[in-house]
C-alpha cells in the first residue's frame, strides 16, 4: 500500500479497486469528481496487479486532469517515486502518466531515471521527456 490509509476513502480502498476491475470507470470518475480527497487512491490503482485496474487508473487520471488538475498534480511525487518500483510494467505506466501530465515536476522525475535498465521503460521515459519539453517551450 502507498499510504492512502489517511484518505477519506481509505476504508473503501479495496472496493474501489474492485469497481475499477469490474469496469465501473465512469462511476469512479463521478465519485472522485465529487470527493476529490479520495483521488490519492489512484496511486494504489497504478500498482495493482490487475491490468484492468492499472489501465483504468491511467484513464481516470487523464479524465480528472481536465476537471481536477490541482489534485492530480499533487500525485506527481508519489507517481514519480514509483519509477523505482520493482515491476517494469509499473515503471512504464508511471513514466507514461508523468508524460501525460506535462509538468516541469514530472520532467524532473523522468530525467532522474534516464539510466533505466529496461529498454521498453527507457523508451517510454524518453518519449515522455520529449513530449513534456515540447509542451513547456
Amino acid at each position: 500500500m502507498t499510504g492512502t490509509n489517511n484518505t477519506p476513502c481509505s476504508t473503501e480502498r479495496e472496493m474501489l479497486l474492485d469497481y475499477m476491475e469490474n469496469g465501473f470507470l465512469d462511476n469512479l470518475i463521478d465519485l472522485f469528481r465529487h470527493q476529490p480527497a479520495c483521488i490519492p487512491i489512484v496511486v494504489d490503482m497504478i500498482i495493482d496487479e490487475r491490468i484492468r485496474v492499472r489501465l483504468g487508473a491511467t484513464a481516470l487520471i487523464e479524465e480528472l486532469t481536465i476537471t481536477h488538475s490541482e489534485h492530480i498534480l499533487k500525485l506527481i511525487p508519489a507517481i514519480g517515486n514509483l519509477l523505482n518500483h520493482e515491476s517494469p510494467v509499473v515503471r512504464g505506466d508511471c513514466a507514461y502518466i508523468l508524460g501525460m501530465l506535462k509538468s516541469a515536476e514530472s520532467l524532473s522525475y523522468l530525467e532522474q531515471h534516464r539510466d533505466e535498465q529496461n529498454p521498453i521503460v527507457l523508451e517510454i521515459i524518453e518519449e515522455a521527456i520529449q513530449e513534456i519539453k515540447a509542451t513547456l517551450k
